[in-house]
């Protein structure tokens, strides 16, 4: 799909990774309806780059309900080419630190409210013969990792969601992609924490997270993930050997690992 000129929703932009993402897009003509929660952070950018800002609580269901509603062309914001589904949070540590209330808060905004804003569009995509939805996941999303089992079922859930969706539009014009990243410095969800990785665990930039949605959007490529080699192969080997990959995940840490990052991510929920 092309980019320019092309309208473009993108949740979670007030955050680093976001504002990656927007400026790459924006780098590429497209015009931008940017959400995020912090408007201090969101309006900054949006007149930066020409676009619109929405300040959006996607943990609220009736929030995203009126912002669902605006995406028609009777609607406020009206017709949206493109949707990157970005917003998340962090969901880390064990399910017995979690409050129901704090369960429903991950869930709706990491799994929830992405589908209920492709509900929205698709259709009217679908009408006009095209259009793409991205769908920010998680390398979490393909291989579970000790005290991360909400997250990892926010993460899996959404590359379900987003794999069984491409098949059901794949000869409407209307692509989906799912973009998987791995740990990412500099801003994002693990950088925010501080934690340590192992040494050989490599990272990413919030800039190869963007280089990968315009690569998703423009080849319409089904998953997408950014992450060094060797982890990119650890993920493959864990879904051909799960318990085996979880004792070598164990020899190099990820139980400390996961504890540092629910300690540093817990206000977060």
């Amino acid at each position: 799909m092309q980019i320019s000129g092309s309208t473009v929703l993108l949740t979670g932009a007030s955050g680093g990774i976001g504002q990656a993402i927007a400026r790459a897009l924006h780098a590429r003509g497209a015009k931008l309806v940017l959400t995020g929660r912090r408007a201090e952070v969101l309006e900054p950018l949006a007149a930066e780059l020409g676009g619109r800002a929405l300040a959006v609580d996607l943990s609220d269901a009736a929030a995203v309900e009126q912002l669902a509603a605006a995406l028609s062309p009777e609607g406020d914001v009206g017709e949206v080419d493109i949707l990157i589904a970005n917003a998340a949070l962090p969901a880390s540590g064990r399910l017995d630190s979690y409050t129901v209330e704090q369960i429903d808060r991950a869930l709706d905004v990491n799994l929830r409210a992405p589908i209920v804003l492709a509900h929205a569009l698709a259709p009217g995509m679908v009408e006009r013969g095209s259009g793409h939805l991205v769908f920010i996941s998680s390398l979490a999303g393909k291989a579970a990792s000790p005290r991360s089992s909400l997250y990892n079922a926010s993460k899996f859930g959404l590359r379900g969601f987003a794999a069984a969706l491409r098949a059901d539009l794949r000869d409407s014009g209307v692509g989906v992609s799912t973009v998987f990243p791995g740990f990412i410095r500099d801003a994002g969800m693990f950088a925010d924490s501080g934690a340590s990785l192992p040494p050989g665990v490599g990272t990413r930039s919030p800039e190869d997270v963007a280089r990968a949605v315009i690569a998703a959007i423009e080849r319409n490529r089904g998953e997408v993930d950014v992450a060094p080699l060797a982890l990119r192969a650890g993920i493959i080997f864990a879904g051909i050997a799960p318990e085996l990959a979880g004792a070598v995940q164990r020899r190099l840490g990820a139980e400390e690992i996961g504890a540092e990052l629910a300690s540093a991510q817990r206000e977060k929920r």
